[in-house]
Formats: C-alpha cells, sequence, structure tokens
C-alpha cells in the first residue's frame, strides 16, 4: 500500500509543476522496472495522480488570473468564449494534446487562466494519459535490456526537452498577451 501511495504523491508533485518536471511516463516505467506493483494499478494510480495535478495546478493559475490586468483578463476571457463556442474542435484538440508526450502543464496553466470549465478537460486529459500510460507502462520491459539511467538522463536534460518547456511558457505568456476579444470578433464574455 505504501508504493501505491509514494507513485501517488511523486506523480502529484511532478503535475503540480508549471514546468521543468519530468515526464510522468518516465516514473511510470520505473515504477514498473522497479516495484512488484501490477501494471493496471500503476497505469490507473499514475493517471488518477497526474490528472489530479493538473486540476489543482489549473485551479492555482485560475486564482492566479485575478492578479493580472483588466486587459489581460478580457483577452483570456475572449479566448475562452471562443473555445467554449466551438466545443467539438476543443474536445478533438484536447484529446489528440491527451495522448501525446508533449508536456502539459501549459495547456492546464492556460485553462486555469481563461476559466474554461476544468472537470471536462481534466477527464479527457486523464482518458488520454490511461491510454499513453499503459503503452509506456507495457513496453517498459522492453526498455529493461538498455540502461535505465540514460535513458532517465536523456529525457530529462535533452537540449529538445528544455526547448519545448521553454517555448511553452512563452506561449503561454503570449496567449495572454494577444486581444482575443479583437481577434475572434464579438465582446469578451464577462468574467467569472
Amino acid at each position: 500500500m505504501l508504493t501505491y501511495l509514494l507513485l501517488f504523491v511523486i506523480v502529484l508533485g511532478v503535475n503540480l509543476m508549471p514546468a521543468f518536471g519530468p515526464p510522468t511516463w518516465s516514473i511510470i516505467v520505473l515504477f514498473g522496472l522497479g516495484t512488484q506493483m501490477p501494471t493496471p494499478a500503476i497505469i490507473l494510480t499514475g493517471a488518477l495522480a497526474a490528472a489530479s495535478g493538473r486540476f489543482l495546478l489549473a485551479l492555482g493559475f485560475r486564482l492566479l488570473g485575478n492578479r493580472v490586468s483588466v486587459r489581460t483578463r478580457r483577452n483570456l476571457a475572449a479566448a475562452r468564449g471562443a473555445l467554449e463556442r466551438n466545443k467539438r474542435g476543443g474536445l478533438v484538440a484536447l484529446a489528440l494534446f491527451a495522448l501525446s508526450p508533449v508536456p502539459s502543464a501549459q495547456l492546464f496553466e492556460a485553462a486555469g487562466l481563461t476559466r474554461v470549465r476544468l472537470v471536462g478537460f481534466t477527464i479527457a486529459f486523464f482518458a488520454g494519459r490511461i491510454i499513453s500510460y499503459s503503452i509506456y507502462a507495457f513496453t517498459a520491459k522492453t526498455i529493461q535490456k538498455s540502461s535505465m539511467g540514460d535513458v532517465l538522463l536523456n529525457a530529462f536534460t535533452s537540449p529538445a526537452s528544455i526547448v519545448i518547456q521553454v517555448l511553452m511558457i512563452v506561449a503561454l505568456v503570449g496567449l495572454t498577451r494577444i486581444d482575443w476579444a479583437k481577434h475572434l470578433g464579438g465582446n469578451a464574455p464577462p468574467d467569472r
């Protein structure tokens, strides 16, 4: 039971990080190789902890959104309005993003800032993570033959990984600077 709790706490903590956290898949693989936990339990525990962490991260950014300028809040409200009007396209994009190995922190930060409805957003993320973590966990046995340390070190320190994180932060800042009401037409919905 302690192993389940340890996995949950580690994955939750990593998914509370706004940037530069290790990829959760690496923790899933590490627990798959280094513990006797059943693979389905690792997948479910990891996905639940990741979704919980990202949900809490988005809530934190929602609170942070109260501290930005009125202009920025109006722009973010216009972006939220556009997302809510085009739900099908947003769900497809979220589904593709949830299945990809691309870092999701900035997506949840943006969701918090724009005040989109988080429950459905998080459920879609959870479902995507169940699928992606299943792939990682069930293929972890093939990684056993390589040096796990080299694989993890490369994942954490590769220039591409660092560049992606920095670009995602820049994109998040850029999101708040765009005059969404102007570009999307119409008036911004009132702040929630």
